[in-house]
Formats: C-alpha cells, sequence, structure tokens
C-alpha cells in the first residue's frame, strides 16, 4: 500500500522552524495541545522533531538563564534534541512506516529532496493494521465453514 494514502499534507501540521523561539513553540504546542512538533529549516527540509520534555530540560538545564518569562528571547536552534525521530521517503513502504512507528508517535514523511511533506500518525497505522488482522480472520473464519 502506497504510504500517501495515510499523508496528513503539510499545510494541516503544526510545523515550527529552526528560527522559532522557546516561546513560539510552547505556544504553538500549547494550542493544539501536541507533545511534539516537527522541525523544519529555511528550505523546508525536516530537520527533527522537538518534544515538551526538550523544552523543559533545556529550562532546568539553563541554571534558571532561560524562563517562561524571557523564552521569547530564545531560539528552538539552540535546544538539544532528545529524540531522533526519524523520517521516511514518500517511495517507503508500509513496513518502514510500521518499524518507525512503534517508537515514535508520527513519522515524518520528505520527498526525494528531503523536503517535508507531511506525516503519518500512529494512530492512522494501527487502524490500518486493524483492519488487516480483520480481514484476515474473516478469510480464515470462512475458509473453516
Amino acid at each position: 500500500m502506497n504510504i500517501a494514502f495515510f499523508l496528513l499534507p503539510k499545510q494541516e501540521v503544526a510545523c515550527v522552524t529552526l528560527d522559532s523561539t522557546l516561546r513560539q513553540t510552547l505556544e504553538r504546542m500549547e494550542y493544539h495541545r501536541y507533545t511534539a512538533v516537527p522541525i523544519l529549516n529555511r528550505d523546508g527540509e525536516y530537520a527533527g522533531t522537538v518534544t515538551e520534555g526538550d523544552l523543559l530540560w533545556y529550562m532546568k538545564d539553563s541554571g534558571g538563564t532561560v524562563t517562561f518569562e524571557n523564552a521569547s528571547k530564545f531560539l528552538l536552534k539552540d535546544v538539544p534534541l532528545r529524540m531522533n525521530n526519524l523520517p521516511v521517503s514518500i517511495d517507503a513502504d508500509m513496513e518502514d512506516l510500521i518499524n518507525l512507528a512503534k517508537v515514535q508517535n508520527f513519522v515524518p514523511v520528505v520527498d526525494d529532496m528531503n523536503r517535508f511533506i507531511g506525516i503519518v500518525r500512529r494512530s492512522q497505522i494501527i487502524e490500518y493494521c486493524e483492519k488487516v488482522v480483520s480481514r484476515q480472520s474473516q478469510a480464515q473464519a470462512q475458509e473453516s465453514l
């Protein structure tokens, strides 16, 4: 199955850029109620995924330098990312997608020039797998009749 079928396109995904401030990132995550969002560089390429934990650890490790009040003075590109959420190519197969979805809430999808084109949510992959298993179960039940 083509993974484009599951793709939530870029324009519908809450993303941030490396030049976003911590405050902008926090506000976007809060507004959309997400715990992680994709990061894009200036060329629209996927640059990683930032999580709430990344932001909190950065603030904690700053020794009090970074606070919620002054978060607009610090850039996302300076925040170390603790997880390496890998993207897949739009040409990837379902097996690649499922393997990444086991450890990621969403899988970023890139084109052949590494430009971010959207995400596939883990919930969509689980729904697909559920349908496949259900069809197989029904087929086996009919064979046994």
